[in-house]
């Protein structure tokens, strides 16, 4: 029997539900190979949906198995689990290190770390911390095993690093446009979302924004934010507020550009070629999104709540308009360059090679 997998994630208010969708989107490619996942989820009322089978936005069930681990974010995995010998993948974004103590000896593996807790796990992915874009070549020869420039060392632990690793669900791969669309001379249909919680109210900083521009007579397109927590009224001429849009990775590819935070929405728009002004719900974040402008894949913004509004609004007026038209068509040929829609396969081939190795 193959080792299991399981992934080890968290929801909340403040993470939201993008290491939940990751873990899911990982799990399916490593049921594909063969393997057994398990989904082991803490957190509030988003984990006890998805500790329930059921799927944490579609009206589906989860079609493996998932282990509720109740409210703390790093309440262990339980003895059960461990002793079918899995391979575990830690991923929600604070890590501690009784984790990896509590897991060993079981192939431990990370997602995201910006400490050195990780020089004690096995396997660590860095899709974007440690900079997005690394070359293929050359290769070099390191004690007999070939080694590409995306792949360095941190202790014992074995890192992989770049958007090569980041994880968007199956849908955006099959979507992904198969040539590169020309971009509109003014961006007609805009869509708005920071997330399923939306903890730091950027969707209420953004619609003053727009509805500034559209006051002003400086953008007239059309806009749909998507409020989740239903704080914003009396929407302004040309703006739809929903709550959530159901189908969400399809109807991405309804609109001209996206303005978001750096979340799966945010990988998922850079797979699809959909331009995306990003805006980063703290410092961390605000690192992510600077790096992937740095190589071209996105409009950095800054981090929204520190924002001056002022400023981001002669900045949206620019990208949405004519002037940003050259611009919005760079960002989306090389944010498809950045993520090609194989995150998930990758992560899942390397884990299955740790867990040979064990």
């Amino acid at each position: 029997m193959n080792r299991p997998l399981v992934l080890r994630v968290h929801a909340d208010h403040r993470l939201g539900l993008g290491h939940v969708a990751r873990a899911l989107a990982i799990a399916e490619v490593w049921r594909g190979l063969g393997g057994e996942a398990v989904v082991a989820v803490s957190g509030d009322e988003r984990a006890r949906r998805v500790g329930q089978g059921l799927h944490p936005i579609l009206e589906t069930r989860i079609p493996f198995e998932v282990a509720d681990l109740g409210t703390e974010l790093h309440a262990p995995v339980p003895a059960p689990l461990k002793q079918r010998q899995p391979v575990v993948l830690l991923d929600h974004w604070q890590h501690d290190a009784s984790e990896i103590q509590d897991l060993r000896p079981l192939p431990v593996a990370m997602m995201e770390d910006d400490s050195d807790l990780h020089e004690s796990a096995d396997l660590l992915f860095q899709p974007f911390l440690e900079g997005v874009h690394f070359p293929e070549n050359p290769v070099k020869t390191v004690n007999g095993r070939k080694v590409r420039p995306f792949e360095t060392r941190h202790g014992g632990c074995r890192v992989l690093r770049g958007l090569r690793f980041a994880v968007v669900d199956r849908l955006a791969l099959d979507l992904r446009p198969r040539r590169e669309k020309l971009q509109p001379l003014t961006v007609r249909r805009l869509l708005v979302s920071f997330g399923g919680t939306d903890g730091p109210g950027l969707a209420a900083r953004a619609f003053e924004v727009l509805r500034d521009l559209v006051a002003g007579d400086r953008w007239n397109g059309h806009c749909t934010i998507l409020d989740p927590n239903g704080t914003l009224r009396d929407p302004f001429p040309g703006c739809t507020l929903l709550e959530r849009l159901p189908d969400f990775t399809r109807r991405m590819l309804d609109f001209d550009g996206i303005w978001c935070a750096a979340g799966l929405t945010f990988v998922e728009s850079l797979c699809l070629g959909v331009p995306a002004a990003a805006w980063g719900q703290n410092e961390r974040q605000h690192r992510m999104i600077a790096d992937v402008a740095l190589e071209n894949g996105c409009f950095d913004l800054g981090i929204g709540p520190e924002a001056d509004l002022g400023t981001v609004g002669e900045a949206m007026a620019r990208w949405l308009g004519p002037e940003g038209q050259d611009n919005r068509q760079e960002q989306s040929r090389d944010g498809m360059a950045l993520v090609d829609g194989n995150g998930a396969q990758r992560i899942a081939r390397e884990l299955w090679e740790l867990a040979a190795q064990a």
